[in-house]
């Protein structure tokens, strides 16, 4: 489904990427691991159109998307939770949710039941504003907002940073759920060693803008992986 082949990606002089490649498919969940600094968030800004590469290609479903914009990207069913989540504060849970509807036809453009299942916490706090819910709520939010879109590819950047245990459990659940499914690849920016771990079926480990391993979760040696986590 997403095919990244041999992107490079530069801030001015600086290289932030390097001929990274990545693939992720549907049904599974694809985990992009690695210390602080080393390219995570900006291969994914790359892959959503946030920021530009400056060489290799950005393929979706087998066509060509590295010049699309992200709006163009999130019509083709691509959904972006970034770190910090990105809410917005003043605007109510439901309105935050209905910000979703930017990239569907117009039949589509209401908040699917399934939303409330997967996060019954959201049905209860519909008028509530964004910037009065905690931390793992407005995480949540931000998940909940994506999959308004019914996006074929979810594209999460860090969603355990500074959440409580009881609400990654929770988050681990909904991950585990959509993949399952088969119709949805979820594509996970991950330091939680075990969290990512345990919802993978595939990895892929960066160092200073390169994949240093890559694979299968059934092929990961733990050890490997851990050293290129650890300070």
């Amino acid at each position: 489904m997403l095919n990244v082949q041999s992107i490079d990606l530069h801030y001015g002089a600086s290289q932030a990427l390097r001929g990274v490649n990545l693939e992720a498919d549907l049904g599974q969940v694809t985990c992009v691991m690695g210390r602080n600094g080393v390219g995570k968030t900006s291969l994914m800004r790359a892959i959503v159109g946030q920021q530009a590469t400056s060489g290799g290609k950005v393929l979706w479903d087998g066509d060509d998307i590295t010049h699309l914009s992200p709006n163009e990207r999130a019509r083709r069913g691509i959904a972006y939770v970034p770190q910090g989540r990105e809410i917005f504060p003043l605007m109510s849970v439901e309105e935050n949710l209905r910000t979703g509807f930017a990239p569907l036809p117009r039949a589509l453009r209401h908040i699917p039941d399934e939303i409330f299942e997967l996060f019954p916490v959201l049905k209860d706090m519909l008028g509530r504003r964004g910037g009065d819910l905690s931390g793992g709520q407005q995480q949540q939010l931000a998940i909940a907002r994506a999959l308004v879109m019914r996006p074929r590819l979810l594209v999460l950047d860090e969603p355990t940073e500074g959440i409580q245990p009881s609400i990654i459990k929770d988050i681990e659940r909904v991950i585990r759920l959509l993949a399952s499914r088969g119709d949805m690849a979820v594509l996970l920016v991950e330091q939680y060693f075990e969290f990512a771990r345990d919802l993978a079926d595939a990895f892929c480990v960066m160092d200073r803008g390169e994949v240093v391993l890559a694979g299968a979760k059934a092929d990961m040696v733990e050890d490997d992986v851990r050293r290129h986590l650890t300070v």
